[in-house]
């Protein structure tokens, strides 16, 4: 049986790249999926790099309904705004361009957004964030994805996991970096799970009997039949305030549609009339020129004092230490900057899959058992 193995970033963003341009994806283009892919692995968020290349970009473009060719079409523009179409190509590359324009208009206006339609999953949300970030800025940006989450007091599944993301500067090593859905857990995490053999923790799945689910492999299914429906942030029902995470994840469905003209609710199924479709995503990007408000040196500190003071307040018993947003994520990279990223038997097998099918070469490690 093969074990889990540690490959390297450069190797492993080299391969994505190969894949995707196997498939028909421009160079340029297939730098910026794999650029964006590898950001996922880098940072311990296992649910957005290499585990996705497969099942959700190399696949749906042989299921003809991802463009690997991407056409980026301004629909609307004004001095701090633009309306992007997408025409489903791949997401990662409109998602960097539209981000980029928000940063150029909020250099002159101090404040920029783009909204997209008609676009695909465009991986990390936290990697737009971090473009305005490093440009001296606050980066925000959300998008709506495939039906999964119940409203409250509800079992069917109607919104998308809707990450509603925040990235900002601060004096220490790394940004205030908030990137996470708004479902209590997303679907590449049980992808993840069913991937790694894992039963998904009780109370995080919805059936249409009102119990919960924990096979993950028959949530995965059920989730594609509409049988199950993630939970929002909070939990089931009102007691945990699910309602907040219903209340976010319709914020971001309304800014990822009614804005562009996009699709949204059960229109982002990806079947139509028993047939794959496009799955036609809205996304929304702010950038925040802190130079407009405040000094950017002041502003870094003052973020900071703050999350330095969240860090040393009191520990609840039993707990070793207190977090920030963005630290974890900074540690993981830490860690694998040197040792690489985990690949287990399963996503091995995946890799190895697509290597022989495309006739890629220098990737002989992927056959050791």
């Amino acid at each position: 049986m093969k074990k889990t193995i540690y490959v390297d970033f450069n190797t492993l963003e080299r391969f994505m790249k190969e894949v995707l341009m196997g498939a028909g994806v421009p160079e340029k283009d297939a730098e910026i999926c794999a650029e964006i892919l590898i950001a996922a692995d880098k940072r311990g968020i296992d649910s957005h790099g290499i585990n996705r290349l497969k099942p959700i970009y190399y696949n749906r473009i042989k299921d003809g309904i991802l463009n690997p060719v991407t056409n980026f079409e301004i629909i609307k523009e004004g001095p701090a705004t633009a309306v992007i179409d997408g025409h489903d190509g791949m997401g990662h590359v409109i998602s960097k361009k539209a981000m980029q324009m928000a940063i150029d208009k909020a250099k002159i206006y101090g404040l920029g957004m783009v909204a997209v339609r008609n676009s695909s999953h465009y991986g990390i949300a936290g990697y737009y964030g971090l473009m305005a970030e490093q440009e001296g800025m606050i980066g925000i940006t959300g998008t709506n994805a495939r039906p999964s989450i119940a409203p409250t007091f509800g079992v069917e599944n109607m919104l998308g996991t809707n990450p509603l993301t925040f990235v900002m500067p601060t004096d220490e090593d790394f940004p205030f970096f908030l990137d996470c859905a708004t479902s209590v857990i997303q679907r590449g995490k049980i992808e993840f799970y069913a991937r790694s053999g894992k039963d998904t923790p009780e109370g995080l799945v919805i059936g249409r009997d009102g119990k919960t689910l924990t096979d993950s492999d028959e949530i995965l299914k059920a989730l594609v039949a509409g049988e199950a429906a993630l939970a929002p942030l909070g939990g089931i029902g009102e007691d945990n305030g699910g309602y907040k995470g219903y209340g976010y994840a319709a914020v971001v469905e309304i800014l990822s549609a009614a804005l562009q003209g996009g699709a949204f609710l059960k229109m982002l199924t990806g079947m139509r009339d028993g047939k794959k479709v496009p799955y036609n995503l809205g996304h929304f990007f702010i950038a925040i020129n802190i130079d407009s408000f405040t000094e950017l040196d002041e502003f870094k500190k003052t973020t900071g004092d703050i999350l330095r003071e969240l860090r040393n307040s009191v520990v609840a018993p039993g707990a070793e230490r207190i977090y920030t947003a963005g630290e974890k994520e900074h540690l993981a990279y830490l860690e694998r900057k040197d040792k690489g990223v985990p690949v287990n038997e399963a996503l091995q097998n995946e890799m190895i899959q697509l290597v022989e099918e495309l006739g890629l070469e220098g990737y002989d490690f992927l056959y050791n058992e």
